[in-house]
């Protein structure tokens, strides 16, 4: 989305001892931090938190990350900038495109150590998308937008070849991209199963959450500057879609659904709210049970606008959404959230070994530490 201004793939498990017994661990950590520090703290002492892992980028804003493994991660943001580390984030390789000083990426999709997927947003030629297939070492430019009037906000993969793009609307409707070789290369999909936009309607380029994925064909776009912030659902990889309202304020090009998470075809997660910082964002989260046909609004809202939004590894009922002004967490699978961290993220993802982590403004990467 142009007001913004500079304000997921399937990931490999490890042995299945050790992936239990991890995310087992991470899921009680963060479970830990919404009881007095007394109780929360393990046996040695230590209570389970936020560590920051120093990027060595104080001058870059992450908003894109993509979480492989507790030891693997990736990160990109301005200045054309994308890092990845491999030891937990002890150390991190500069990775960034050769002459990509002057993007801004908001999304990135990494299949493993090695294959990554990256977008840069912007007006006309200023959206791109690179894939790198050795770590970073080289990028190959897989498309280049020519159209002055398409914006490219988010990307999602169904799995390590079929994924989406999409931009805010062109002639009235959103745009969506598609690839089926794994971001190697791009095609527009005809615009005819796509709802007509509302008025000012856009997608918000904050986190690389407004347009994300569960299973093989189920897809969601979240939206806002419109009069209704909406979230869009299709079924068949982007081909037709339906419209749903949310209950989470609209009505200024600053409000609306930021972020989407969903544990499976049917139950998922929305935030938001009014990203500018002297605004109050009331009712800022919401919840689906039918795959984002309808939106309950949470009992107890996230506390102030949220930018990213993950579930728990092996979880239900848990989740975290982070937001320039700290992290949310969930145990009721949304109807109630409380803040457990002031630390400022702007977007969060875990996996499958039950590593979460966190990135965002100056150079801030962390990871759930216990």
């Amino acid at each position: 989305m142009r007001r913004l201004g500079n304000t997921r793939g399937k990931r490999r498990t490890g042995p299945a001892i050790r992936t239990i017994a991890a995310a087992a661990a991470c899921t009680a950590a963060l479970a830990a931090l919404t009881v007095v520090p007394a109780e929360a703290q393990d046996t040695d002492g230590r209570t389970p938190h936020w560590e920051l892992k120093d990027s060595g980028t104080p001058e870059v804003r992450f908003r894109g990350l993509s979480a492989v493994s507790r030891d693997t991660a990736w990160v990109a943001g301005t200045q054309g900038t994308v890092l990845r580390t491999t030891d937990g984030g002890t150390s991190w390789r500069n990775v960034s495109p050769p002459g990509a000083a002057e993007l801004q990426f908001r999304d990135i999709e990494a299949f493993d150590a090695r294959r990554a997927v990256v977008l840069a947003i912007g007006e006309g030629e200023a959206s791109r998308v690179y894939r790198t297939d050795d770590g970073g070492a080289s990028w190959t430019e897989s498309f280049r937008n020519t159209d002055a009037k398409a914006f490219y906000d988010c990307l999602t993969f169904f799995d390590h070849r079929h994924g989406l793009a999409m931009s805010d609307p062109v002639d009235g409707k959103f745009r969506i991209l598609s690839t089926s070789d794994g971001g190697r290369s791009w095609k527009v999909l005809p615009n005819k199963g796509m709802p007509a936009a509302l008025d000012g309607e856009a997608g918000f380029a904050a986190s690389g959450q407004c347009l994300v994925s569960s299973g093989p064909r189920d897809v969601w776009l979240a939206t806002g500057g419109a009069a209704r912030a909406r979230v869009l659902h299709s079924a068949d990889r982007g081909l037709t879609w339906t419209a749903s309202d949310t209950p989470i304020p609209a009505g200024d090009p600053a409000k609306g659904v930021f972020a989407l998470a969903f544990r499976d075809r049917a139950h998922g997660l929305a935030v938001g709210g009014d990203y500018r910082p002297d605004q109050s964002s009331p009712q800022a989260a919401a919840r689906t049970g039918d795959a984002g046909a309808t939106w309950r609004p949470a009992a107890t809202p996230v506390n102030a606008y949220r930018s990213g939004l993950a579930w728990l590894p092996h979880s239900r009922a848990g989740a975290l959404a982070v937001g320039p002004t700290g992290t949310d967490l969930t145990r009721d699978g949304g109807r109630t959230w409380r803040t457990v961290d002031t630390g400022s993220y702007d977007t969060v993802d875990c996996t499958v070994d039950g590593g979460c982590w966190a990135a965002g403004e100056k150079g801030r990467v962390a990871r759930l530490e216990s």
